[in-house]
């Protein structure tokens, strides 16, 4: 008879794409993962990946194998998933991705509060800028921002938010205050890439998309280095408002042509999969959820003029 851990293995080693980033998801060795899946071959009599030192792939049978199979033991993992969260008690390790700044909006505070809230819970947090694959590097939550690329992952929607033009007040008292668009080309302006002598803003304003282009006296490639820096009265920045909210409310920073702002992104969490969502995971987002709100709401700056 066919050991249904041994078929729930190989739909895991499917799903992760390798033999590591399964033994992560369940926590066993790769090498077991591996036997495990060989003795389910035997047991069936034929091969269902082909295996090389890159990657893994599906064979024909394997490939129908799966799709027969895969659903059953989602629904089978989903169905003991209910019975254990009748306790309604989040528990377990989770891996979450986050930019690489993600703990200078998001307070150490809040992760305290929450820890309090769900003490059977630990979190491993992979900070980085760059996009990491959720499925292969084992990964329950990813917090992106921006526009999201079309891709197989769930996204839900946390916050949304927009760019606008930020200085201190007192670099506005030195320099004087722009009263249009235009102005700002005359002013000290902070930017985040070097790649030409001039950079163009590209807002929108009561008459619809509008541009300048100004020449950046300082450029940093962090949207945190430029709040800093627009902090310390250096110029105007076109800086995210969730990263700036803090400021603007205790008036270390003030919008500069408030009627302007860059397009509606927003801040979300992603995950591999609607189905199998641990209450562990739908705990950590509703939370973040909440708190990242609470503070978009209370700053003036995200209420359109």
């Amino acid at each position: 008879m066919i050991d249904l851990n041994d078929v729930a293995v190989f739909v895991h080693v499917v799903r992760a794409g390798s033999f590591a980033a399964a033994g992560r998801r369940l926590n066993i060795p790769s090498n077991t993962v591996s036997r495990r899946l060989q003795m389910l071959e035997e047991q069936l009599g034929v091969r269902l990946l082909h295996r090389s030192t890159r990657q893994l792939s599906l064979t024909a049978p394997g490939r129908e194998f799966f799709e027969r199979c895969a659903p059953g033991i989602e629904d089978i993992v989903q169905a003991g998933a209910n019975l254990t969260d009748i306790s309604r008690e989040a528990v377990g390790m989770l891996r979450v991705a986050a930019p690489a700044d993600f703990f200078d909006n998001f307070s150490m505070e809040w992760i305290c509060e929450f820890m309090q809230r769900y003490p059977k819970v630990q979190l491993e947090f992979l900070l980085s800028d760059n996009t990491v694959d959720l499925i292969a590097e084992g990964i329950d939550l990813a917090f992106r921002a921006g526009q999201l690329p079309d891709s197989s992952l769930v996204a839900r929607k946390l916050t949304d938010s927009h760019r606008g033009l930020l200085a201190s007040p007192a670099y506005l008292e030195r320099c004087g205050t722009p009263q249009t668009l235009a102005e700002l080309a005359s002013h000290s302006c902070l930017a985040s890439s070097t790649a030409a002598a001039h950079t163009l803003w590209r807002l929108e304003g009561a008459n619809g998309a509008e541009s300048v282009r100004v020449a950046p006296r300082l450029c940093i490639d962090t949207a945190h280095g430029l709040l800093r820096a627009a902090r310390a009265g250096l110029g105007v920045a076109f800086l995210p408002m969730l990263v700036a909210a803090e400021d603007l409310r205790n008036g270390t920073l003030v919008m500069v042509l408030p009627e302007y702002r860059s397009d509606v992104s927003g801040m979300y969490a992603v995950y591999p999969h609607r189905r199998q969502l641990p209450l562990a995971v739908s705990a950590l987002i509703d939370f973040v959820a909440t708190k990242v709100e609470a503070g978009a709401c209370s700053n003036p700056a995200h209420r359109r003029p």
